[in-house]
């Protein structure tokens, strides 16, 4: 039983998305809890909630819809001197800058939605490197986003160890500051291994080399930052569980976005510490 595969739609990652799709005719719901937590100085909890269902229009096609929900708890988090009059203050992605005080800052509430689609060009079951494509558009209070995807995998040992690799690029339209939308471009590996080691159990790790640009064009390079992490996984047949951490082990940043680096990371929407749970219950 150790050599089964994992069962369709399950997500042995946090971060990086694979092809094990739902199969034509079937439906399942996620839940999302993903928590950024930690920065320069004081107290920095970002948290975005998001409620998926997802469903096979055929065997490599899989559409799905997210209602998303956020969450933002700062205080005293920021230490440039750049974004701050007096430091620490309270900033960062969310807090708008009429915030930008010593006083704490709280975000809570419903935050908008996304619609997905996946399509499995080939299958890393019956071929030696699965490939397939991703696209996710986002309309929300904080930002808007327009995310692609270049989706990698291959499986070994019957299945049991599962390499994956996403190349990602995303538009972002950040709207929640008074003072004025922000425009940024993204590109990102994402990476990562997940071994199936007992029976219902999977354990890995994984990591996203992250930069940032300035303008929907790339237009200027303003940050880079590396993190990597464990995730475990588990399933039983009418439900699955996720966990993932990861740590910034590094970052820097470049022209104007230098405001939003000290001690040697990145922050904004970054923090020391990120970890996403998902359940997953087949429908």
């Amino acid at each position: 039983m150790a050599g089964m595969p994992a069962q369709a739609g399950e997500g042995a990652f946090g971060w990086v998305y694979t092809l094990d799709l739902q199969p034509k005719g079937t439906a399942e719901f996620e839940q999302k809890v993903d928590v950024t937590h930690g920065q320069a100085a004081g107290r920095y909890d970002f948290g975005l909630y998001r409620s998926e269902l997802e469903y096979g229009v055929t065997n490599d096609l899989q559409i799905g819809g997210y209602l998303n929900a956020a969450s933002i708890s700062a205080h005293n988090n920021y230490i440039s001197p750049e974004v701050c009059d007096r430091t620490p203050c309270t900033a960062g992605f969310g807090v708008p800058s009429t915030a930008n005080t010593s006083d704490p800052y709280s975000y809570r509430r419903f935050d908008g939605a996304s619609i997905e689609g996946i399509w499995r060009i080939t299958n890393p079951v019956t071929a030696p490197v699965g490939i397939g494509l991703y696209v996710e558009p986002t309309w929300g209070k904080l930002e808007d986003e327009l995310e692609f995807r270049l989706i990698a995998q291959s499986n070994f040992l019957d299945d049991r160890l599962v390499l994956a690799a996403n190349l990602l690029v995303e538009i972002e339209k950040e709207k929640y500051d008074p003072a004025g939308i922000i425009k940024n471009s993204m590109a990102d590996l994402l990476y990562g291994a997940s071994y199936r080691f007992a029976p219902k159990w999977t354990a890995g790790v994984e990591g996203r080399f992250h930069t940032d640009h300035d303008g929907y064009h790339f237009n200027k390079h303003t940050q880079t930052a590396n993190f990597i992490g464990p995730n475990i996984h588990y399933a039983e047949r009418n439900w699955w569980v996720t966990a993932a951490w990861r740590y910034q082990i590094g970052g820097h940043c470049y022209a104007d976005g230098t405001a939003d680096c000290s001690l040697g990371k990145v922050w904004d929407n970054h923090g020391r510490n990120q970890v996403v749970v998902k359940l997953g219950i087949p429908l």
